[in-house]
């Protein structure tokens, strides 16, 4: 749970310069389409530690703003991924964000086990807890 309207969690996510602020692992956003997120949009970034990190992009395949975002992650050559960000409205003005993860192609499909799926899983908790941060002080700031 956010403690952010919905609105206010989805202008983070239509921000696609903060994605490195909150999606772990993305260690810097190159270039951002000027129509993200619209379906089509392309974010291009680096993903990784230097001096091993990938460059890649992500490609959006749909798009309901303030509900639902759904993304195609690149990070070639260990694949992709089909990444699903559902934002669900609370009564109290917060916000229920889920993400839906799949590996779609590339080695990393191949590769599912338990292990992976609790790294996953981990990361992708830290990725909401830094997506909260970021909404929540838009919030205070406004």
């Amino acid at each position: 749970m956010i403690d952010a309207p919905p609105e206010q969690v989805w202008a983070v996510l239509a921000d696609g310069w903060t994605y490195s602020d909150w999606v772990v692992g993305t260690v810097h956003v190159r270039d951002v389409d000027d129509d993200w997120p619209r379906v089509g949009s392309e974010l291009h970034h680096r993903a990784g530690p230097w001096p091993l990190s990938l460059e890649d992009s992500s490609t959006v395949l749909g798009c309901e703003p303030p509900h639902r975002l759904t993304i195609r992650a690149g990070l070639w050559p260990a694949g992709e991924a089909i990444v699903a960000f559902t934002l669900e409205p609370l009564g109290d003005g917060a916000t229920r964000v889920r993400i839906g993860e799949d590996f779609a192609a590339g080695p990393l499909r191949w590769v599912r086990n338990k292990l992976n799926d609790l790294v996953l899983h981990q990361r992708n908790k830290e990725t909401l807890n830094r997506l909260a941060d970021i909404a929540t002080r838009q919030k205070a700031d406004e």
